[in-house]
């Protein structure tokens, strides 16, 4: 079961790159991603009412939803679409392939856990190998503001997402289900993205545009009742930083997809760098047994 749920985070989130970069510009990026964690947080209270499973929350999770709501669900997708504004999708899940090591440092600091020491030197792999990935789209725009900005954002955007695999692994020990805690998180999340671009006057709107509708479906059933529900569950079973493995083979599915829509162009430094990601995402967080991490579940309340 832990192997389906690594497999299909994967393969479902290493291609939802693409589809936030089909929504750029047709709304403006908060409109999106208030629009895609409704619907999804629809969709999942929906279900959880068909299956007649508990819905509301107890009141010593709320500060725990609030949180990840803001971190997970608004600040890092924020974070995400307007770094693909200006870095190409595969490279921002490139970015974001470096979760395995902020889950360890936020595990360390927040709830006691060890770090290995392989971290330190896979972490060095992945930033090294992350900088020559960036080679072929960073040649005359070392200047550029933008591409630097967009990079900064991705990697902002991966802490949050690390802090919120957290929160939710606290609150499965709780008791809590991945399928409640993400229907509340999103909402609260999309109406707090969705309260500031109201008061900042962006217009919300929904374009009859076949592209950005589908993207808009994707991102919110796939995308997120599929995948964050997969990648929850996952941290519950195994803990948030064995799970965060799955964010080592996002930049294999989405670099391929960034080349055939987008024109990422490989180059040696940039086959090198893959290599390094993936090697030091490895070392830093399989030194012991790999294989168990993905066939013998951590057992938890949820």
């Amino acid at each position: 079961m832990n192997l389906f749920l690594y497999l299909l985070t994967v393969l479902i989130w290493g291609t939802t790159w693409l589809a936030i970069a089909f929504q750029l510009g047709a709304v403006p990026a908060p409109v999106s991603v208030a629009y895609r964690f409704w619907l999804a947080s629809a969709l999942l209270m929906l279900i959880l009412a068909v299956l007649r499973k508990p819905l509301w929350p107890p009141r010593q999770a709320w500060r725990y939803l609030l949180a990840q709501g803001f971190g997970m669900f608004c600040c890092n997708f924020l974070c995400s679409y307007y770094a693909t504004k200006w870095v190409p999708s595969g490279l921002v899940a490139v970015v974001y392939s470096t979760a395995p090591i902020w889950s360890a440092l936020s595990g360390k600091v927040f709830m006691g856990r060890q770090i290995h020491p392989q971290i330190m030197l896979g972490g060095l792999l992945g930033l090294v190998g992350i900088a020559l990935l960036s080679l072929p789209q960073m040649r005359g725009h070392w200047h550029d503001g933008g591409m630097l900005l967009g990079l900064g954002l991705a990697l902002l955007g991966t802490l949050f997402f690390s802090t919120g695999s957290l929160l939710s692994s606290h609150m499965q020990t709780l008791g809590l289900t991945p399928w409640m805690t993400n229907a509340w998180a999103m909402l609260i999340g999309a109406s707090i993205v969705g309260l500031g671009a109201l008061l900042l006057g962006m217009p919300f709107t929904l374009p009859a545009n076949s592209r950005y509708l589908g993207a808009l479906l994707y991102l919110a059933l796939p995308g997120s009742v599929i995948g964050f529900t997969a990648y929850l569950l996952l941290v519950g079973r195994i803990g948030p930083d064995r799970a965060a493995y799955s964010a080592v083979l996002f930049p294999v599915v989405a670099l391929t997809v960034s080349t055939i829509f987008e024109g990422y162009v490989w180059t040696p430094p940039a086959f090198a760098g893959l290599a390094l990601v993936i090697i030091g995402n490895l070392l830093a967080f399989l030194p012991g047994r790999p294989a168990r991490a993905l066939q013998t579940p951590v057992k938890t309340c949820a």
